[in-house]
C-alpha cells in the first residue's frame, strides 16, 4: 500500500509536458505576447498594403480600374501564407517549433525591406519585384503562425490558460489589422509608403531577437529532440516530400489561376490550364496521404473527424467573407466615396476594444460552453457585418453601415478563430500540434486569397470596364455581395454542426 502512494506522488514524465504552466504570471504574459505577434505581424502585413494600395499603385502606374493588378498586391500575399503554413507545421515538428518561429520573423524582415527598395525600380520591374517580395513576404508568418500555436498548444495543459492563450492568439489579429491600417496611412499621406515597410522589416529583427529569449524551452524529452543537429538526408527520409510538393503545386496552381483571371481572363489557355493542373495535382496529393506506404504524411488524415471537416468549412467561408469584405469596403471609401488611407485608419481603430472584449469573453466561455455554439455566433456576425457593408451608400456617414459592419466582423473575426483552434487542438494527438495549428491557418489565410480572385472575377465581369465611378460601384458591390453568400453558407453549415454535436449530446445522455 505504501509503495502504491508513493508512485502516485512522485514525479512522472508528464510533469514536463506542459513547461509553461509553470511559468510565473509576468512570464506566461511575455511569453504569450510574443506568441501573439506572429498573428500580429500577419495582420498588419495585410493591413498595411490594403490601406495604401491605391498609393502603392500609382507609383507603379497602376490605376485604381485596374482592381486585377491591385488585388495581386494583397492575394499574393495571403496565397503563400496560406500554402506553405502547412509544411511550416510540420517542419516544426521535425525541426523545432521555436527555431523556426525566431527564422520566420528573420526570413519575414528580409523580404519587407525588399518589398520598400521595390520603389527604385522602374514601374513594370517594380511592380513585379514588390508582388514578389509580397509572395516571399508570406513565407515569414507561413513559419510564425503554425509553430507558434503549436508553442501554446504544447506548452500549456488543456484548461483555462489554454484557452485563454488561444483567444488572445485571435483578439491580436484585429490589433495587427489596425495598427498595419495605421502606419501604413500615416507613411502614404505624412511621409514615403516605402517607409511602411522598412519600419516593419526593423521590427520584426526585434521581434525575432525576443522571441529567442522570451519563448521558454519545451518539455525536457522535446528539448533535447530539438537541441540535436538535423540534416537535410535525416529530413527528406522524415519528411513527406511526394506530399509536400503535390499539395503545394495545387494550392498554388488554382490560386494563381483564380486571381490572374481577373488580370487577363479566362480566355487565356494558360489559366485554365493552370486550373486543371491544380485539381489533379490536389488528386495526386490525397492519394499520397492516403497510401499505405507513405509512413509519415504531410497530413495525415486518419486524425481528422467529422468535426474537422465541419470547422473547415465554417473556417473557409467566415474568413474568405472576411478578406473581401475588408479589401471591397475600403475600395469604395477611398475610390469613391473620397476617404483617405487616414482616415480609414481612424475609421477601423473600433475593432480594438471590441476586439478585446469579445477575446476576453470568448476566452471565458470556452470550456462552459461548447466551441461549435460559439463559432455559431461568429458566423452570424459575419453574415451581419458583410451584408452591412454591402448595403453601404458610398457617401453615408461613419456611424450608420461603416462602424457598426466593422463591429460585427470584429467579432467574428475573435469568435471564430478561438473556436476552430481549440476544435483542432483538442481533436488531434498532441505530437500533431503544429500540423493542427498549420491546417486551421492554413484555412484562412488560403481563403482569403482564393475568394479574393473569386470575387475580383465577379467584379471584372459586371463592372463594364470600370471606366465610371457608378460601374466600378457597380462591381465593387458584386463583390460585396458574394461575401454575403460566402458568410450566409458558412452560417448554415455552423448550424448543421451545432445540431450535430447536439444531438452527439443527447446520445450519450441516454441511459
Amino acid at each position: 500500500m505504501l509503495d502504491v502512494e508513493k508512485s502516485a506522488t512522485a514525479p512522472t514524465n508528464d510533469d514536463n509536458k506542459f513547461p509553461a504552466d509553470a511559468l510565473s504570471v509576468p512570464r506566461q504574459i511575455l511569453f504569450v505576447g510574443t506568441i501573439c505577434t506572429a498573428m500580429f505581424t500577419n495582420q498588419c502585413g495585410m493591413g498595411n498594403t490594403i490601406a495604401t494600395v491605391s498609393v502603392v499603385g500609382e507609383t507603379f502606374g497602376i490605376s485604381s480600374e485596374d482592381s486585377g493588378h491591385l488585388s495581386w498586391l494583397v492575394a499574393g500575399y495571403s496565397l503563400t501564407i496560406g500554402t506553405f503554413i502547412l509544411v511550416g507545421g510540420r517542419l516544426g515538428d521535425e525541426i523545432g517549433h521555436k527555431r523556426l518561429f525566431v527564422a520566420g520573423m528573420l526570413w519575414y524582415a528580409l523580404w519587407s525591406l525588399v518589398a520598400g527598395l521595390s520603389v527604385y525600380a522602374s514601374n513594370d520591374s517594380g511592380y513585379v519585384l514588390f508582388v514578389c517580395s509580397r509572395v516571399f513576404q508570406g513565407m515569414g508568418p507561413a513559419l510564425t503562425l503554425p509553430n507558434g500555436l503549436a508553442i501554446l498548444g504544447r506548452s500549456y495543459s488543456p484548461g483555462p490558460r489554454k484557452n485563454m492563450a488561444f483567444a488572445w492568439f485571435g483578439a491580436s489579429a484585429p490589433f495587427g489589422a489596425v495598427a498595419g491600417f495605421v502606419f501604413g496611412g500615416l507613411f502614404a499621406t505624412l511621409s514615403w509608403w516605402p517607409w511602411t515597410y522598412w519600419s516593419q522589416s526593423i521590427a520584426l529583427v526585434g521581434v525575432s531577437g525576443f522571441a529567442a529569449w522570451a519563448i521558454p524551452p519545451a518539455s525536457q524529452h522535446e528539448a533535447e529532440r530539438e537541441r540535436q543537429p538535423w540534416t537535410v538526408r535525416k529530413l527528406v527520409a522524415t519528411f513527406d516530400v511526394p506530399g509536400m510538393v503535390t499539395g503545394v503545386t495545387a494550392l498554388v496552381l488554382v490560386n494563381f489561376a483564380w486571381n490572374q483571371a481577373v488580370v487577363v481572363g479566362w480566355q487565356q489557355p494558360y489559366v485554365y490550364v493552370c486550373l486543371i493542373l491544380g485539381f489533379l495535382f490536389g488528386a495526386a496529393f490525397f492519394y499520397v496521404e492516403l497510401s499505405t506506404w507513405n509512413p509519415a504524411p504531410i497530413l495525415p488524415l486518419a486524425a481528422f473527424n467529422t468535426d474537422i471537416a465541419f470547422v473547415f468549412a465554417c473556417t473557409a467561408t467566415g474568413w474568405g467573407s472576411f478578406g473581401v469584405w475588408l479589401f471591397y469596403v475600403i475600395q469604395v471609401a477611398i475610390n469613391i466615396g473620397g476617404s483617405t488611407p487616414l482616415q480609414i485608419a481612424a475609421w477601423i481603430i473600433p475593432i480594438i476594444p471590441v476586439g478585446l472584449t469579445s477575446a476576453l469573453a470568448v476566452g471565458k466561455l470556452l470550456g462552459r460552453v461548447h466551441a461549435s455554439n460559439i463559432m455559431l455566433v461568429g458566423q452570424i456576425v459575419y453574415v451581419i457585418g458583410t451584408a452591412l457593408g454591402a448595403a453601404r451608400p458610398p457617401h453615408s456617414i461613419y456611424w450608420t453601415y461603416f462602424f457598426f459592419s466593422v463591429v460585427a466582423m470584429t467579432i467574428g473575426l475573435d469568435t471564430s478563430f478561438p473556436s476552430a483552434t481549440v476544435i483542432f487542438s483538442d481533436a488531434v494527438p498532441r505530437e500533431y500540434q503544429g500540423m493542427g495549428a498549420s491546417i486551421i491557418v492554413t484555412v484562412i489565410n488560403y481563403s482569403i486569397s482564393l475568394c479574393l480572385g473569386f470575387a475580383g472575377t465577379i467584379e471584372t465581369n459586371i463592372n463594364n470596364g470600370g471606366h465610371t465611378n457608378i460601374d466600378r460601384l457597380h462591381g465593387y458591390r458584386g463583390a460585396l455581395w458574394f461575401a454575403v453568400g460566402l458568410s450566409g453558407l458558412g452560417f448554415v453549415l455552423s448550424i448543421a454542426f451545432t445540431g450535430v454535436v447536439y444531438l452527439r449530446g443527447q446520445r450519450k445522455d441516454t441511459p
